[in-house]
């Protein structure tokens, strides 16, 4: 008798442990696919239905990012710390919770593979990006961004694979100042030491730099 009881209680213990992954899934997955109702539009048309992101049009890859990364870029586009008249108003109307369902569900997609037709690497790019310019204090991409740039934990995101596109709209953003949310304002620094040419090739070498479909990416 004690021991079903226990059984039961443990039972009971787990399953409302369970309960709130369940809801935050259920309201990741409407979100992701139908918006909220209140100013949210469904995140998939512009991100795509896996989160592979839309090369052409320059919107981000967001499956395989991590999710705390996820959950405070929004917050930040919510705080305005982030400029982007498209995801401002998004993130404002996005709950705390809603943000955070959005980042769980983005981060556990698999990685896509790079779309076909990206143009080659440039050498300019590749060589800011694994050697830096040391001439002008200018540090390889890689070395806070990973090896291939694969990203490294919550500050450091992912730039391979990412659209040629957003990743030039990002070093510009920095060098205008309308990206403030990086590390010690380590990327508006660095940003302002590139040209137009610069930032075209070294987002162009990542968004070329392989990663295997279903891998990490993070």
């Amino acid at each position: 008798m004690r021991s079903r009881l226990v059984t039961r209680v443990l039972g009971s213990a787990l399953f409302a442990g369970a309960a709130p992954l369940a809801v935050h899934a259920a309201s990741a997955q409407v979100l992701v696919s139908q918006g909220n109702g209140h100013g949210v539009p469904p995140c998939q048309s512009c991100h795509g239905a896996s989160g592979e992101g839309q090369t052409a049009a320059g919107f981000p890859r967001l499956a395989g990012l991590d999710a705390d990364y996820l959950t405070r870029q929004l917050a930040d586009y919510a705080a305005d710390t982030r400029a982007n008249p498209v995801m401002q108003p998004i993130a404002k109307s996005l709950s705390a919770d809603e943000r955070q369902a959005v980042a769980a569900y983005y981060s556990r997609l698999p990685v896509p593979a790079i779309p076909p037709g990206t143009p080659p690497p440039d050498r300019t790019g590749q060589t800011l990006a694994t050697r830096g310019r040391w001439s002008q204090q200018v540090p390889a991409c890689e070395q806070c961004h990973g090896p291939g740039g694969v990203g490294v934990g919550t500050h450091f995101p992912p730039l391979a694979g990412q659209p040629a596109a957003y990743i030039e709209a990002q070093l510009e953003a920095w060098q205008q100042g309308t990206r403030r949310n990086d590390p010690l304002q380590l990327m508006q620094h660095l940003s302002r030491k590139l040209d137009a040419r610069d930032i075209a090739a070294v987002a162009q070498s990542f968004a070329a730099q392989p990663l295997p479909a279903g891998g990490s990416g993070r």
